[in-house]
């Protein structure tokens, strides 16, 4: 049981909520279905652990260092280079051309167990490095740039087209199918890198820093285009679930606070008991909402995501007004509402369509402000909260801290949410401490980080 609560803390760590009950339910589906066959064991986790479809791929890395695959050869030290040679090309039938093939056939034959014996080969063999016993290690890297898998796609379709040619439109098909193969076989080169890893290091500490988590928890700042991507397709449940935690604080706000005066006057008739307080009643109204981002560079995803966030939540508000910036700023509320439909290419969009820059390029925040307080003054007043979104990184211009007073003066409230992390305010030519002094900045590195802060935030 030791493996089973380590691999649920590891889960835990990467923000899979699990409690008691399932990791008891996991132990008795572990005794239900026995150690023999490791697939069923882990259909058998992966049904009473997690919760969502999102988890998987996180719980199958995790799953893979806690409970491994048997390795039926011996594995080599780092420093063993025999099969395929110091130079990495092997002049026996083991050596790098070799494997290659023997890869491809693999591959063409679609034989999962001899492609794992492979990808443990290939890492012996390729994947080790330093020579002293506390710095050896492996690296799927190293192992995938020396062996390039992807390379082997012209070779897998002709022997899977050995009776003969496919049609045109099976052709792509099948070239789509041998590319799923390929990246299968370069998650088993990772997935054993990590094992053999772990047995160095520790299962919790690898599966603590090597794992990658799920996408709702990777750092705005260093996501890719994939993990961009997935993140774009959970705005719609992100969303809903901050409509009902929205609707739940209306409805108690609603009900408004006690009215102390009529209380204890009513509280005449019971001996001066306030059995039954008055409450004074909220007046109806939905506050506004603007969004100030900068779209330029690294912090383009953070602010994309947000808007995207915000358009699916703009029922819940009154008003909502998007304004998007690099040096210059530009409304871009209606770019917003037709790029519902094709959220991966709103960036392009903008970038394109609306007037963002002057005669350079880089984002320069305070010549912004104060275009922004100048041209669209009027999308402030008692009721509007403000986000702005961005690093606050000048490139040594004027902060011009003036218009973001006035800004902060003129709304209701006004929020700064940074994507990087609060150690990294104040350097460089980041002037974020002068800014929080004027106005509420938070960090906000991820979308959970983000889920949490607009459901706190936003107004009722």
């Amino acid at each position: 049981m030791a493996r089973l609560t380590g691999l649920v803390a590891a889960l835990r760590d990467h923000g899979c909520g699990i409690g008691t009950g399932e990791t008891v339910d996991a132990g008795l589906a572990l005794e239900a279905v026995g150690f023999a066959d490791r697939e069923r064991m882990r259909e058998a986790l992966a049904a009473t652990l997690l919760h969502g479809e999102r988890q998987r791929p996180v719980f199958d890395r995790v799953f893979d260092l806690y409970f491994p695959a048997t390795v039926t050869a011996t594995d080599p030290g780092p420093g063993d280079r025999s099969a395929t040679g110091p130079g990495g090309e092997g002049s026996d039938a083991g050596g790098l051309a070799g494997l290659r093939e023997r890869i491809a056939e693999a591959l063409a034959a679609g034989d999962t167990a001899l492609l794992d014996r492979l990808a443990a080969e290939a890492v012996a063999g390729l994947g080790g490095y330093g020579s002293g016993p506390g710095t050896d290690g492996w690296s799927s890297y190293q192992t995938l740039s020396r062996l390039r898998p992807e390379t082997l796609l012209a070779r897998v379709r002709a022997a899977r087209t050995a009776d003969g040619p496919e049609p045109e439109f099976s052709d792509r098909l099948l070239d789509d199918e041998i590319r799923r193969a390929i990246e299968g076989f370069r998650e088993r080169v990772r997935t054993e890198a990590r094992r053999r890893v772990a047995d160095r290091q520790g299962r919790d500490r690898v599966a603590r820093r090597a794992v990658a988590g799920t996408a709702d928890r990777v750092d705005f700042l260093l996501a890719g285009r994939e993990q961009l991507d997935e993140l774009r397709r959970t705005v719609r449940p992100l969303a809903r679930k901050l409509a009902t935690r929205l609707a739940a604080r209306r409805r108690r706000a609603s009900r408004g606070e006690i009215d102390l005066r009529r209380t204890l006057r009513g509280s005449l008739s019971t001996g001066g008991v306030p059995v039954r307080p008055v409450l004074r009643r909220r007046r109806p109204g939905r506050p506004e909402l603007v969004l100030l981002c900068d779209v330029s560079g690294s912090v383009a995803g953070f602010a994309q995501f947000t808007m995207l966030l915000v358009q699916a939540l703009h029922d819940q508000f009154g008003r909502v007004r998007v304004f998007a910036f690099v040096n210059r700023v530009d409304e871009v509320t209606g770019l917003l509402a037709r790029g519902a439909a094709d959220p991966a290419g709103l960036g392009e969009r903008i970038l394109a369509e609306a007037r963002l820059t002057g005669w350079h390029g880089q984002s320069d925040y305070g010549t912004a402000l104060d275009e922004f307080a100048e041209r669209y003054a009027d999308a402030l007043g008692p009721r509007t909260v403000v986000f702005v979104l961005g690093d606050a990184r000048t490139n040594r211009a004027d902060p011009r801290t003036e218009s973001l007073r006035l800004i902060a003066r003129r709304a209701r409230r006004v929020h700064w949410l940074n994507p990087e992390q609060p150690a990294l305010w104040g350097t460089g030519d980041s002037v974020a401490p002068l800014y929080a002094e004027l106005v509420d900045m938070r960090p906000c590195r991820n979308a959970r980080q983000l889920g949490d802060l607009v459901g706190r935030l936003l107004p009722v």
